[in-house]
């Protein structure tokens, strides 16, 4: 059996394929914006340098023990920030973070401003694992 595809079909296969193709730099780039509006220290080696010179997301890992341990301290907002670009590192971690920040869904990202929400949809949109 041989089926056509419509147009529209194509069209889809397409643009996700154009996507995902750029996908993983577009992770980078949100990710890097994230971490400077975060602050370098939570992030590689911990140095604005390191920030700068970063040339994928193996470079900007984040300080896990460094920020569980400053999690308390922190705003409301720069927790809630901070543990959602966690979780697309490491969902177990990101996860156990949200919780401490009172995290019940999506809808609670609602409290960050509208640079740290755009992160955040930018590194949904272009997820594809790290």
């Amino acid at each position: 059996m041989n089926k056509v595809l419509s147009s529209e079909t194509v069209d889809l296969l397409v643009r996700e394929e154009q996507h995902f193709a750029c996908a993983s730099d577009a992770f980078f780039q949100a990710w890097k914006r994230g971490a400077e509006i975060a602050g370098a220290q939570w992030f590689g080696d911990g140095t604005r340098e390191g920030l700068n010179r970063a040339a994928d997301i193996w470079d900007l890992r984040p300080g896990m023990h460094e920020l569980n341990d400053a999690l308390g301290v922190m705003s409301s907002g720069q927790r809630m920030f901070l543990a959602a670009m966690v979780s697309f590192y490491n969902a177990g971690e990101g996860t156990a973070m949200l919780r401490r920040c009172g995290f019940e869904g999506l809808a609670d990202l609602g409290c960050l401003d509208l640079q740290r929400r755009q992160v955040i949809s930018d590194l949904v949109l272009n997820y594809t694992g790290w």
